[in-house]
């Protein structure tokens, strides 16, 4: 039986919308090539030890809408998601019921607009916590927002490596918080 969708709206506390991006430099593969490898092999560019990936539906060395990944994060913090959308250079995920988050999240990969030697690789997410006590562990204590940040600044680290070019410099982070009526309640942006 399918788990249901989880969206943002469903979840509690607010609303954040984060973009982990790194620019790489003389990469050996195109945005394209890229991202062929990451959809092939999900599982080896994220941190076993902080998120496990184990696709539960769909084939092997593929990704398509309507496959399933079971994630095992470090900590209580276990959750599924589904691919909702599959392009060339992007895909999306939603969170399922159950899910430390509610949302989506994407990843892609690009050419740098008016540098024809550099891609971006991007990871952005829009999400809320599944409720009340994951919005108090993630915001307050910080323990699930440490290991995500990890999480993601390692997948993008690992997708740099893997173009075979060389990063313009540290992972960038940048976090929009909005409130329950969508009003911006702090933004910011650092490397890492």
């Amino acid at each position: 039986m399918n788990k249901p969708e989880q969206p943002a709206q469903t979840g509690a506390g607010p609303h954040i919308e984060r973009r982990y991006y790194i620019d790489v430099e003389h990469p050996q593969k195109s945005a394209r090539e890229l991202f062929n490898d990451i959809k092939c092999d999900l599982e080896k560019f994220s941190p076993d030890l902080l998120a496990d990936f184990h696709k539960e539906k769909g084939e092997a060395h593929t990704l398509a809408v309507g496959d399933e990944f079971h994630i095992k994060i470090l900590g209580p913090w276990n959750g599924e998601v589904r691919v909702t959308e599959v392009a060339d250079q992007h895909f999306e995920l939603v969170t399922l019921e159950g899910h430390p988050e509610a949302g989506r999240i994407r990843f892609s990969a690009r050419q740098l607009p008016g540098n024809a030697d550099a891609l971006r690789f991007e990871i952005h997410s829009r999400a809320r916590s599944r409720d009340g006590l994951v919005a108090f562990a993630y915001n307050t204590i910080g323990v699930g927002k440490q290991v995500q940040e990890q999480t993601w600044v390692t997948f993008c680290q690992r997708a740099a490596e893997a173009s075979g070019g060389r990063p313009l410099g540290p992972v960038q982070v940048e976090t929009v918080e909005s409130d329950e009526n969508g009003q911006h309640k702090e933004r910011h942006e650092r490397p890492i």
